[in-house]
């Protein structure tokens, strides 16, 4: 999950535990109009539900990074053609657009968990 010192992903459940969508909010907004928090978003379709997303950036031991730069990745399932597909998107676009979309032999159970570790970190083990 991004949750940086301003910006935060927060999975859009409708129906839950179905996910519809993400977005992505700037938390520092303090005053005003909520809507103008939200910074980003994608909502998948008719029938379309992921699972939890998780964000990994670019380059995790830059501390000049951008708190955003990276990607936001998923399990995607489409309930009107059955197919199930893993999607990476960019987080620094404004509509969170998908930069690839990987078609899964199988379905991705809703509300399956993942951990995402760097591969430095496994091979430490």
């Amino acid at each position: 999950m991004l949750h940086n010192k301003h910006l935060s992903l927060f999975s859009i459940g409708d129906p839950f535990p179905k996910v519809s969508g993400v977005a992505k909010l700037d938390i520092s907004v303090s005053e005003g109009d909520r809507r103008e928090c939200i910074v980003a978003s994608r909502l998948f379709g008719p029938g379309c539900f992921a699972g939890e997303p998780f964000f990994v950036a670019k380059e995790p031991n830059n501390p000049n990074a951008d708190e955003d730069d990276g990607y936001i990745v998923t399990y995607m399932h489409n309930e009107n053609s059955g197919e199930s597909r893993f999607l990476v998107m960019d987080t620094k676009s404004p509509n969170l657009e998908i930069v690839a979309a990987v078609k899964l032999p199988q379905r991705v159970p809703y509300g399956f968990h993942g951990l995402f570790v760097r591969e430095s970190d496994l091979n430490r083990l």
